[in-house]
């Protein structure tokens, strides 16, 4: 049981290490693009889920409707996205990442991504399929139908600032 034991502390512990990694090496480039953490996190949001609403943003962060439009603004300000209204209901408004945008945040972020690229690679698909099981888990844990509290990330947002 203590080899169990040790695995599961190794794992967190590497988690933990990499979530740490992550967060840093994200800072480095959201300041060389001059972002802010949560407009990063946004332009992260639009790549991996496409146009979303401001609502659905809401959700997905745990953020205020009125931190969600000035986090909005600040990026469409900045040209890294703009506010398009939805063909079958235009009462709704979708966030629509710039193409050139999403590109130079991907070449930012790099590094850490060609990492992760190479270690999959090296992987069988039983493997894969444990991470991807593992992953997926922590994932859904964590997101927003989660127990997570997102209490702080409000405050945060609203006082972060783009440079154009």
């Amino acid at each position: 049981m203590a080899g169990v034991d040790n695995l599961r502390a190794e794992i967190r512990t590497s988690v933990l290490r990499l979530v740490a990694e992550v967060c840093l090496r994200d800072h480095v480039a959201s300041q060389r693009l001059g972002l802010g953490g949560t407009d990063s996190r946004f332009l992260t949001l639009l790549d991996v889920y496409g146009p979303l609403t401001p609502g659905r943003l809401a959700q997905l962060t745990g953020l205020t409707t009125g931190s969600v439009t000035g986090v909005i603004d600040r990026l469409e300000r900045a040209g890294f996205v703009s506010r398009e209204r939805d063909d079958a209901d235009r009462r709704k408004v979708r966030v629509i990442p710039d193409p050139q945008a999403t590109a130079r945040l991907t070449a930012a972020r790099h590094d850490p991504i060609d990492v992760l690229d190479d270690v999959l690679h090296r992987r069988g698909a039983d493997e894969l399929a444990v991470i991807a099981r593992f992953l997926g888990e922590i994932v859904e844990s964590q997101g927003p139908d989660g127990q997570q509290a997102r209490a702080g990330n409000a405050r945060a947002a609203s006082s972060e600032q783009v440079v154009p």
